[in-house]
């Protein structure tokens, strides 16, 4: 607790500084610096965005030194499937505004080299979003150079927030291609086994081989199992690093159905697989993503598609960064995977078999979402918290995970309200989708605001109809879409999820209890109305009580509390001042309202 007020200490007098680094004192920034390595993971509030769509620094890289139309370029700043011209420098430029919503932690979509375009003709789009990488080595141009990410980390770390890359190990870009077929569907190894090819009838090739057994990749001598892989001369030797070029380093079995064992071994939507079974993968990657460690100092790895990659690689894979992070200086260097299912135990498989510290927390989505939208009573998220002991690691282990609304890839948490709710008032949507983001803010877990939804962006879907200009967009759905709490200008700290989300940033930054302590629910009503938890830790003294109304009339009630928090003082809403009784305190909320209330007593 003392660290952290030093730290948010440093933080204020940093702000204020104008020399040095940029503009911070440089004793200020070794300070903060130093002070920010002492968070744990469960201490940040994290924002995720993607570059391309979040400031414009240097409209000189907009092509990506590339020229030509969109289709050699990639850049259309009218078509949501292009690059839009958002890079590293612009980011820099307006970390003041996302230093005010109270962020602890960045987490910015893959910046390194991409296929600028790629897809069947006449439906191409752009690798704006970053996860068609050629190189895993550099910067992409569109979005500026190494050493603009560099300025933008050591920005970062000069006000004491942490910088995530996100990194993908599953596949590469679109290079590899099956003669005699396109969109090749995926042949599985019981019909086209690794020692045979055109099928178990098929001549033999590379006897003894077995996946399973990394002695024995080095009979690995022909990759022509289910299909002939080649490379068109152009891309040949396309990416980088050198070993990316081997055919033999992939999976070569066409299209995953993203069932049974298509899921681990499948090409993920026509990306090339990449075989993380194979030795050399291993090795290589850990060379790629350490020596970023090693470069820039950053603190933590989000994994994209990790539930697409056998459990054997992440347990090389996640022992190798964090000693790599330690030996930086960086301690708790915070790895999350991407596990695209709303199961905790699915989730928490991932975490027990396949090493993973932490992945994101889907369950909490979606059930936080259908709380929100009035779908289900709030005992369906009191579910979920139920199930933190299934994670490795426990109810402790839930205390990293990230947490979140909505995404690049899912779509906008205002879009799902209004899509629930199709003749929702403009009052309303923002009353729910405040109470959406409280859930998220003051559970159990490591909040991740999406780009914009601060801003009251809504979208129309998932993908690029989810994928917002900060600036003023040229495509129309951007710019002239729906907005949560109304029109305004771009990075309008006056915008009122902007205020409210600063503040409860504010009110989870100075509470250590919403950090760390774990989640015990006092009461979830079955139906839209009372849900209220208490946070509560051993080495942390006191109790706070969260409670919300997710229905729509007012309510009041008694709620249980530990017997010794008998004084109560409100951080948000109106708190009784005294206990009812011991053990039992009176809560009254309006409708789709919420009240955060700390007793200091010890327990």
């Amino acid at each position: 607790m003392a660290g952290w007020r030093t730290w948010a200490g440093a933080m204020a007098g940093a702000a204020a500084l104008t020399q040095g680094v940029g503009g911070f004192a440089r004793a200020q920034v070794v300070d903060a610096t130093a002070e920010m390595r002492t968070r744990l993971p469960q201490d940040e509030v994290i924002y995720f965005l993607l570059p391309d769509r979040f400031a414009n620094g240097d409209p000189a890289n907009d092509r990506g030194g590339l020229n030509g139309d969109r289709l050699t370029t990639g850049f259309d700043p009218a078509h949501p499937d292009f690059y839009h011209g958002g890079d590293l420098a612009g980011l820099t430029e307006r970390l003041d505004y996302i230093q005010g919503l109270g962020v602890t932690a960045i987490w910015i979509a893959p910046v390194f080299r991409n296929k600028p375009v790629q897809g069947p003709p006449g439906r191409e789009t752009a690798g704006h979003h970053g996860y068609w990488i050629l190189d895993f080595t550099s910067v992409d141009p569109h979005l500026g150079t190494d050493a603009e990410l560099r300025a933008f980390v050591d920005a970062a770390h000069a006000r004491g927030i942490k910088v995530y890359l996100d990194i993908v190990t599953n596949h590469t870009a679109d290079v590899i291609q099956y003669r005699g077929c396109t969109g090749c569907t995926y042949r599985g190894t019981a019909d086209h086994p690794w020692t045979r090819t055109g099928g178990v009838e098929g001549p033999e090739i590379n006897a003894g081989f077995d996946p399973t057994r990394p002695e024995t990749f080095s009979l690995l001598t022909r990759v022509d199992w289910a299909y002939q892989p080649y490379v068109p001369d152009a891309e040949r030797d396309a990416k980088t690093p050198a070993w990316l070029n081997d055919l033999g380093v992939y999976h070569n079995r066409g299209d995953s159905t993203f069932r049974g064992e298509s899921s681990l071994l499948g090409d993920f939507a026509g990306l090339d697989g990449v075989m993380t079974e194979h030795p050399r993968v291993v090795q290589g990657f850990i060379d790629v993503y350490g020596d970023w460690i090693d470069r820039l100092g950053i603190d933590g790895f989000r994994i994209d598609t990790a539930k697409h990659v056998n459990p054997e690689f992440w347990q090389a894979f996640v022992p190798a960064m964090r000693a790599r992070a330690a030996a930086r200086g960086i301690p708790n260097f915070h790895i999350f995977g991407e596990v695209y299912d709303h199961d905790p135990a699915a989730l928490a498989r991932h975490t027990r078999v396949d090493g993973l510290p932490s992945v994101l927390d889907f369950a909490f989505q979606t059930k936080a979402t259908d709380v929100a939208a009035g779908r289900a009573g709030p005992d369906a998220l009191a579910r979920v918290h139920a199930a933190d002991p299934v994670y490795e690691g426990g109810e402790q282990a839930a205390l990293t995970l990230p947490t979140f609304l909505g995404n690049h890839d899912m779509g906008r948490i205002g879009w799902f309200l209004a899509k629930d709710r199709p003749d929702i008032s403009d009052e309303e949507l923002l009353a729910r989708t405040t109470l959406a983001h409280a859930l998220m803010m003051f559970s159990r877990g490591v909040p991740v605001i999406y780009y914009g939804d601060e801003q009251g962006f809504m979208g129309e879907g998932d993908y690029g109809r989810s994928r917002h200009d900060m600036w003023a967009s040229d495509v129309p759905s951007y710019r002239d879409g729906r907005r949560v709490g109304g029109l305004h200008g771009p990075y309008d700290a006056s915008a009122p999820l902007y205020v409210r989300l600063s503040e409860m940033a504010r009110i989870r930054r100075e509470t250590p209890l919403l950090r760390r302590g774990l989640q015990v629910t006092r009461h979830a009503d079955d139906v839209p109305g009372l849900y209220a938890f208490s946070r509560l830790a051993d080495d942390l003294p006191g109790e706070v009580l969260v409670v919300f109304n997710t229905g729509t009339t007012p309510l009041e009630a008694r709620v249980a509390v530990q017997p010794t928090s008998a004084d109560w003082r409100a951080l948000h809403g109106a708190c009784a001042p005294r206990a009812s009784a011991p053990g039992s305190v009176t809560v009254r909320l309006a409708p789709l309202d919420y009240i955060v209330c700390v007793s200091e007593d010890p327990r």
